[in-house]
């Protein structure tokens, strides 16, 4: 049914989503785009199913961009990137709301959509060797879409200088955060996504999905209206000298014209 992602729900009620492009760091492609979105819906609507756990095949749980998805809005018109970026949106904004608890098993490398993957779960559980990092203002742009999720997760204050600055960080730092929940050693992650998912097969899958919902509206609502002002945000940094240059040079394979080179 599905090309770059695996789904199966196990007799406990357990359902399994899996990142499934290793060749590609499980870059968010526009097919992964829009079989994530259907994979959510149907798993909100499938009463079978009481936990849902997001995880990913290779070496990176996802990597962010695709690169052939980013060079076709690099080359796109307006409406068509603002399009993409809603299509993108609308993606994170069904898996936020699907109506069970949703944990993601996190290892190697989460950048860009790969924290909004991260920050539309309700507990993330990661390799103490995983790494992280908004790399979008490496190239120019900014984490848009993404950045209604980070946020509520983490606040504004945190979200500032990881926004902001695109470096890397480690779990230890991504836990102090917000973004992740626990910390487990690589051959310890299996174990410790267990103990995760336990408790939520001991509560009653209607009042938990209640539960979450509670918890939502208690928060800085995310409306429509939000969604198309941070898009419109994207569509006018893609339009910038800035990220014409920043992408072009990672094509390229050479340093943006306005970065420095490091000190000392």
């Amino acid at each position: 049914m599905f090309e770059t992602i695996r789904y199966g729900v196990d007799e406990r009620g357990v359902a399994r989503l899996t990142l499934a492009q290793p060749q590609k760091h499980n870059a968010l492609s526009a097919v992964m785009i829009s079989e994530l979105t259907a994979a959510a819906e149907r798993l909100s609507g499938d009463v079978a199913v009481r936990v849902v756990i997001l995880d990913a095949e290779g070496r990176s749980f996802c990597a962010g961009g695709d690169l052939g998805w980013m060079r076709e809005q690099f080359d796109a018109d307006r409406p068509t990137r603002i399009a993409e970026a809603t299509r993108l949106a609308l993606m994170f904004k069904a898996l936020n709301e699907i109506a069970k608890p949703v944990i993601a098993r996190v290892h190697g490398n989460a950048f860009g959509g790969g924290i909004g993957l991260m920050s539309v779960c309700d507990a993330v559980v990661a390799s103490a060797d995983a790494r992280f990092g908004l790399t979008e203002t490496r190239l120019g742009l900014i984490p848009a879409t993404i950045s209604p999720y980070v946020a509520a997760r983490i606040g504004e204050g945190k979200a500032r200088p990881l926004f902001m600055s695109a470096r890397l960080f480690g779990a230890e730092e991504a836990r102090e955060a917000g973004l992740v929940t626990a910390i487990a050693a690589s051959d310890g992650l299996d174990a410790a996504m267990a103990a995760e998912v336990e408790p939520y097969l001991q509560t009653a899958p209607g009042a938990t999905g209640r539960a979450k919902r509670l918890a939502r509206s208690l928060g800085q609502p995310i409306t429509d209206a939000t969604i198309a002002a941070t898009i419109e945000q994207l569509a006018d940094c893609w339009e910038s000298e800035e990220a014409r240059e920043g992408v072009a040079a990672f094509f390229e394979r050479r340093e943006p014209a306005w970065r420095q080179p490091p000190r000392g």
